[in-house]
């Protein structure tokens, strides 16, 4: 009697289970963490390899980071003379950030090549990084990146309609445009430009479209908090994840500052997963880029 009663039982559970739709499968799979730590501990987080990396390196500006921004002034005018940003830096990593830490980094985390062969055409779905850095800094990067197997690259630039530099309006061109760089080892990495392909997994003319390596800039609504002084626009990091990734995808960021990237990558259906050494900046990536305004944590499905 007690076999018929749990046979019962158990066929009555079945009845109740249903098979997971295709997002509730992903929603068991991806992840989205940050860590205070420095990324060379990364073996201690079990993170699986990424599809992209994206950091905004240091830009080695120092104490002169304020340089041409108002902010050196008290109320922005230097007639109520110098602030507590005068002949600051923004952030202690400007000063200890190890470069070819982070190429190492970015050697072990980046998934292999993809070794299938594709089709004329097309590209493999092999891995890439993308290293936001000022237009001096590209030569040294690109040498860096060699040095640990990442001999391609793709320079790209992004434009702004606006100008920090306020201070030398009177003096010279500002600038007015952001630089990055798109690295890579052999193969050219997932592209993604809303191309088609047909049974035969040739390409439907005219169903891509072209993307320059320039982006117009667009700064971010008052949605997204304003934490960090260099951070990156969710808006800019979302298009270059799609270029780059697959939903479920791993993006990583080993200097996630805010958390933008983390926050991008996460409302586009991608694991991520970043690094940040500053007990404020992870404080608040945490407390208000990953959350929303009821204050519960951000669950990356609520936007599907």
């Amino acid at each position: 009697m007690e076999r018929i009663l749990r046979e019962r039982k158990e066929k009555e559970l079945c009845a109740h289970k249903r098979i997971l739709t295709p997002i509730e499968e992903m929603k068991k799979k991806l992840k989205c963490e940050i860590y205070r730590d420095n990324m060379q501990n990364y073996k201690k987080y079990a993170i699986p390899p990424a599809q992209l990396i994206i950091a905004d390196v240091p830009y080695n500006v120092g104490n002169n980071f304020y340089g041409s921004n108002p902010m050196w002034y008290k109320g922005g005018d230097n007639k109520n003379g110098e602030s507590k940003y005068a002949g600051k830096s923004a952030f202690n990593s400007d000063f200890n950030f190890n470069l070819y830490e982070y190429f190492h980094f970015c050697s072990k985390m980046l998934k292999k090549d993809d070794k299938k062969q594709v089709n004329r055409g097309r590209s493999s779905n092999s891995p890439c990084m993308i290293v936001f850095c000022s237009f001096e800094q590209m030569p040294i990067l690109i040498d860096a990146a060699k040095k640990h197997g990442f001999i391609h690259y793709i320079p790209l630039i992004f434009i702004k309609n606006y100008s920090p530099q306020v201070l030398k309006a009177n003096m010279r061109v500002v600038g007015a445009t952001e630089y990055a760089l798109v690295l890579y080892r052999d193969k050219l990495p997932k592209f993604r430009n809303g191309a088609q392909t047909d049974e035969n997994g040739k390409t439907i003319r005219g169903t891509g479209r072209m993307i320059f390596n320039w982006f117009k800039w667009e700064r971010d609504g008052k949605e997204i908090p304003k934490i960090h002084p260099a951070q990156k626009p969710v808006t800019v990091l979302k298009q270059l994840i799609e270029i780059f990734t697959d939903e479920g995808d791993v993006v990583i960021d080993p200097c996630c500052g805010s958390g933008s990237t983390l926050r991008a990558a996460r409302e586009l259906k991608r694991s991520a997963f970043g690094f940040e050494i500053d007990k404020n900046f992870y404080t608040r990536a945490k407390n208000e880029m990953l959350v929303y305004e009821d204050d519960n944590q951000m669950n990356i499905f609520d936007l599907i």
